[in-house]
């Protein structure tokens, strides 16, 4: 696993004189090997889960913060109507013990359990969920995930401001223990949708009480300040540190679960991550990086894991800049990336080349190829865009997050695009949180991005990119590419919705607001004493299910 001393044939490396100096230093770092328990170890012993969730999150608030390690530490904190079975990600009562469907699939009536309490012991209710489903949507608040609530009947109108009776969308609470919610339309995905964060309930009144409710910028995600209702309570928050949870007290489901605690590490470097689980400081890595494939693939005990994982890497064009509002242009950087070449000699997980946006396979659907590798249709659009072999173009910044597997991608792309277009590229790294800075003002050329789908449906990906969705970013909008988004959700014929929303993603791909690259597959390191961590498509994890197993 590290790099061998070059050696003399028959000797050591080491002069004879340097060799009995440092002899008693090196029988003390043998002693400490030896006696000194390593962090892994402690968490073995003690059922702490020690875990790399790839970088640093801005906020705690599950309304406020995106991505998937805040998905990760917001389904320890939090609980929601329902959550997932850990093997095929079902879903299974969480908040709610029972729940009834109409037939037409527009109504649902959950039936919450007695037992449910927040953190402080206050029992959680069906209001706590409308309120905390009106605060999410309530457009002063800037929820950039508030539209994965537009499939209850009114939400979209309340949010865009249309209207401002909350009571017009379909949400309402019986009685403390009944919540009624109605649809806009059918979603057989409802109930997965349910599991995202967008979805949860906070605490309204300590929000409240410890800040605005309806604007960002109560203080109240502080450590002995948040309250949540989920299997933990957060002991600590040292920013670039660790995030620290405990077990907590008032879980209904409290008795059985095996995990006393978790430390959650945001190390934005894979080799730096990497270099934690050898030194025995974690128990699995977010990532691994590429150039260390190899070393793992042949460990004993094995330790790499290659999972399925529905995502997609990508790179947004800011169709705000003056060169990149040409579809043409922004069409011949996506169609001349060697996809190929980079899963195949690059990353070597078992990713795919992703010539559309959308997995294939998802609910029967499987996206058009249009952006296939095809260097002279590339040339060819730029040459039409009158920038033959790229004369007149700028240097464009390819904006990136720290990561050695990202920039080995970048100078792939970069270099391809030079070689084949004469499109010169800046490659920028920066800091997860000024990366995440630059999404949101639109402080970007082109911009390093993924996708990972909220629920395991084709809509998770296609609404990413309708006008609507605080998460397209790219300032590209397309009023027929949403009106068949709606035909399609309106629908509830299968064969009609593939339909529409293949003719939707062709528009979407013709356009290229996108650069999509890759499909992921999930490359970790995990310890063998991690025991229910199950391979799933979304790579969610119930902490219920996980537990440690001290040999």
């Amino acid at each position: 696993m590290t790099s061998a001393v070059k050696r003399r044939p028959g000797g050591s490396s080491v002069p004879p004189l340097l060799r009995l100096r440092l002899l008693p230093w090196c029988l003390l770092a043998l002693l400490a090997a030896c006696t000194r328990e390593t962090r892994v170890q402690e968490g073995d012993r003690e059922g702490i889960l020690n875990e790399g969730v790839g970088y640093e999150l801005v906020d705690l608030d599950p309304q406020l913060t995106t991505g998937t390690a805040a998905q990760t530490i917001a389904s320890a904190l939090f609980e929601g109507l329902v959550r997932e079975d850990g093997r095929d990600l079902h879903p299974v009562p969480g908040v709610a013990q029972s729940w009834d469907e109409s037939r037409d699939g527009l109504h649902y009536t959950f039936h919450l359990r007695p037992d449910a309490k927040w953190s402080d012991g206050a029992p959680v209710t069906a209001g706590d969920f409308v309120q905390s489903w009106r605060r999410i949507l309530t457009p002063t608040l800037g929820a950039e995930n508030a539209n994965l609530l537009f499939v209850l009947r009114g939400a979209e109108d309340f949010n865009r401001g249309r209207t401002g009776d909350f009571s017009a969308v379909g949400v309402r609470a019986d009685d403390p223990r009944t919540l009624s919610v109605t649809l806009a339309h059918p979603a057989p995905y409802f109930l997965s949708l349910l599991c995202t964060m967008a979805w949860l309930p906070v605490p309204v009144g300590v929000i409240a009480a410890h800040g605005p409710l309806y604007t960002p910028g109560s203080p109240w995600t502080r450590a002995g300040v948040l309250v949540g209702n989920g299997p933990f309570t957060l002991a600590s928050w040292r920013p670039d540190e660790a995030v620290v949870v405990t077990k907590s007290a008032t879980y209904w489901d409290r008795a059985r679960e095996r995990l006393n605690g978790i430390r959650f590490y945001p190390i934005d470097s894979t080799d730096a991550e990497e270099r934690a689980f050898r030194a025995g400081q974690l128990h699995l890595t977010d990532a691994l990086p590429a150039g260390h494939l190899d070393a793992y693939r042949d460990a004993s005990p094995p330790v790499l894991r290659i999972d399925p994982y529905l995502a997609t890497y990508f790179y947004r064009l800011n169709v705000r800049r003056p060169f990149l509002r040409d579809a043409r242009i922004r069409r011949a950087l996506a169609l001349a990336v060697d996809r190929e070449a980079i899963v195949a000699r690059i990353l070597r997980g078992g990713q795919r080349p992703a010539a559309a946006f959308t997995p294939p396979g998802l609910s029967g659907y499987t996206p058009d190829p249009l952006l296939a590798t095809d260097y002279a249709r590339a040339r060819a659009l730029l040459a039409a865009a009158g920038h033959p072999g790229g004369a007149g173009l700028p240097v464009f910044e390819l904006s990136l997050n720290n990561s050695e597997n990202h920039q080995l991608i970048a100078e792939a792309v970069a270099e391809t695009w030079r070689r084949e277009m004469g499109v010169r590229v800046r490659i920028l790294s920066q800091e997860n949180k000024t990366l995440l800075a630059a999404r949101s003002t639109g402080s970007y050329d082109i911009l390093r991005s993924d996708w990972v789908a909220d629920y395991p449906d084709p809509t998770s990906f296609l609404n990413v990119w309708r006008s609507d969705s605080g998460n397209n970013l790219t300032g590209w909008a397309d009023p027929r590419y949403d009106a068949l988004l709606r035909a399609a959700d309106d629908s509830s014929d299968p064969a009609t919705r593939v339909r529409l929303w293949r003719q939707a993603e062709d528009e979407l791909l013709h356009s290229a607001p996108i650069v999509p690259i890759y499909y992921y597959t999930h490359v970790f390191l995990i310890r063998p004493s991690v025991r229910g961590w199950y391979p799933n498509l979304l790579d969610h994890h119930p902490f219920q299910e996980v537990w440690l197993y001290r040999q």
